[in-house]
């Protein structure tokens, strides 16, 4: 299917935000195993939404903080490979973005911390600027169709019986 001739399908949408939030949530929780995990007596979801552990005075704040900047250049390539698109890379690295405030503002309250907003800013900068560049790069990759076309052309040569030698 050409790109420019796509339907607007909106469950394929809910589909890519759901797999691309669920992936970035997997691939936080690695990194948080192997980094805060080994420092805290138990890993819960204090580390995951709430703002007051992203913090700079303690080696475990910043130790999330290390957790949560990979997962954005994970998230990038989660695009390169749901989202397929240049253009759309914004888009849904400000979704995955604002769905991670929302829930971060049921679980713990409005993010007063500077530190929080610096750190998933910045995660949402490398997300759409990465997953751009990413998505850009294969989408200006060359077509491979001289495999495709020598061996029409000797399939036609076969079918007509000229002889070419």
């Amino acid at each position: 299917m050409f790109y420019g001739a796509e339907v607007w399908d909106p469950w394929l949408i809910a589909a890519q935000i759901v797999c691309l939030q669920c992936l970035y949530y997997l691939t936080l929780g690695f990194f948080l195993s192997f980094l805060v995990g080994t420092r805290v007596s138990r890993l819960t979801l204090v580390y995951f939404f709430d703002f007051a552990t992203i913090t700079t005075s303690t080696v475990t704040g910043r130790c999330v903080i290390a957790s949560l900047l990979p997962s954005s250049f994970a998230g990038a390539g989660y695009m390169l490979y749901l989202i397929e698109r240049a253009k759309k890379c914004l888009d849904f690295s400000a979704t995955l973005f604002i769905i991670h405030l929302f829930i971060c503002i049921i679980y713990g309250g409005w993010p007063s911390s500077i530190t929080w907003w610096v750190v998933n800013g910045t995660g949402f900068a490398v997300m759409a600027w990465l997953g751009k560049r990413l998505c850009r790069k294969r989408e200006l990759q060359e077509i491979p169709i001289s495999r495709y076309r020598s061996s029409v052309n000797s399939n036609l040569v076969v079918k007509c019986g000229l002889d070419l030698a």
